[in-house]
């Protein structure tokens, strides 16, 4: 049994914060620079070049990439030789989100009651999902959600004859009914099969896994290089103004899901695909 103090799970949620908000990860980064020459519109070429200028900029000065820095999503995986000191997880995730907004100067985005609409005034309570596994360590991914992507999340329950088709139609036309709303370039997360709930919790999940890293199953990965490249030609473009790059990436998850469904969640961000993982 090991044991960790929660006073260590703060501040290092409170560095991730403050790193995802300031630091483009390098997956993202450089997906945009390979992207450039191979994006067929200048306007869309130049757009490429400033979204990397910002960042550079943002990085340099320690400034928020962009003005919406999210609503904190955390993936924790707890090892159960893990012995916890000194208070609760959970408290001490969403302590860490208080501390790091507050010192990096980061809006504070979260309402409490979602009709009422007051400001909670320190981007708490954090969204989190707990995995409980084997070892002796914390896991934690984490991602700041912008909701000029999340808006244009949609789901389906999908009628299991609609198959791998179905799937397909269903992402590209929900990419091409966001159009410019989320910012593209985009990474696109999709979640396929469990319920409607857990289909929207893996295509959440997807958005945290780097650019670059395929699904471990074959068929999955060739249904994401058929995503990504039915998607980049719909012509939406940089920021929407044309062009053939509009997503970066497409990652896609799956769970196993009852005989009469097919439940699929679409869920996008934006060009700024804020993750970061840490291990204590």
């Amino acid at each position: 049994m090991r044991t960790i103090d929660v006073g260590d799970v703060i501040e290092i949620v409170a560095e991730m914060v403050k790193e995802i908000n300031y630091h483009l990860p390098e997956d993202v980064y450089h997906r945009l620079e390979a992207m450039g020459p191979l994006e067929s519109s200048l306007t869309g070429k130049h757009i490429l070049r400033e979204l990397l200028k910002n960042a550079d900029l943002a990085s340099q000065k320690e400034v928020p990439i962009c003005q919406d820095t999210g609503m904190v999503v955390a993936f924790v995986e707890v090892g159960q030789e893990v012995k916890l000191e000194g208070g609760l997880l959970t408290d001490a995730i969403n302590a860490g989100v208080r501390k790091g907004y507050e010192e990096g100067f980061l809006r504070k985005s979260v309402v409490g009651n979602p009709l009422e609409r007051v400001n909670t005034k320190d981007n708490t309570p954090a969204i989190i999902y707990y995995d409980l596994v084997e070892g002796d360590q914390i896991k934690i991914e984490l991602g700041a959600k912008g909701f000029g992507s999340e808006n244009m999340s949609r789901s389906k329950m999908l009628k299991p004859s609609d198959g791998r088709a179905g799937v397909i139609d269903f992402v590209k036309e929900t990419v091409s009914l966001a159009g410019p709303n989320p910012c593209p370039p985009i990474v696109v997360g999709v979640g396929i099969g469990g319920t409607l709930d857990k289909a929207a919790q893996i295509a959440k999940k997807a958005l945290l896994r780097p650019i670059g890293q395929h699904h471990s199953e074959a068929s999955v990965i060739l249904l994401e290089e058929e995503l990504l490249e039915g998607i980049n030609k719909l012509g939406i473009g940089p920021q929407g103004l044309g062009g053939n790059t509009t997503a970066l990436w497409v990652n896609v998850e799956m769970y196993p899901t009852h005989i009469a469904g097919l439940p699929v969640v679409v869920n996008i961000n934006c060009h700024a695909s804020r993750h970061a993982k840490r291990v204590i």
